[in-house]
């Protein structure tokens, strides 16, 4: 099992910055991608950004520009730093790590909250 732990979000008004850190233990081995999703009340758990050990990365239309996602592939670390935050950034934001084998696991998700 892989454990994922989430850390930096909280509130802050429209147009500041966070920086969500996500920590994954256990067994990592075979680990090729990590990322974040975000998730609304009501509605399904949508991407923001990947990236691959290899360092390819995959962005959500509605962040390019204004996220950047960083991985520490030695320390088993991902990082995504939110810029120009806007009131629709508003969700619980899921790390994410995804095995070759197709298995996915989640992180317990921490709240970002965008003040307009």
């Amino acid at each position: 099992q892989v454990q994922l732990v989430e850390s930096g979000g909280g509130l802050v008004q429209a147009g500041g910055s966070l920086r969500l850190s996500c920590a994954a233990s256990g067994s990592i081995s075979g680990i090729n991608n990590m990322g974040w999703y975000r998730q609304v009340p009501g509605k399904q758990r949508d991407l923001v950004a990947t990236r691959t050990n290899g360092g390819s990365t995959n962005y959500a239309d509605s962040v390019k520009g204004r996220v950047t996602i960083s991985r520490d592939n030695a320390k088993n670390t991902v990082d995504l730093q939110l810029n120009s935050l806007k009131p629709e950034d508003t969700a619980v934001y899921y790390c994410y790590a995804r095995r070759w084998t197709g298995s996915d696991y989640w992180g317990q998700g921490t709240q970002v909250t965008v003040s307009s």
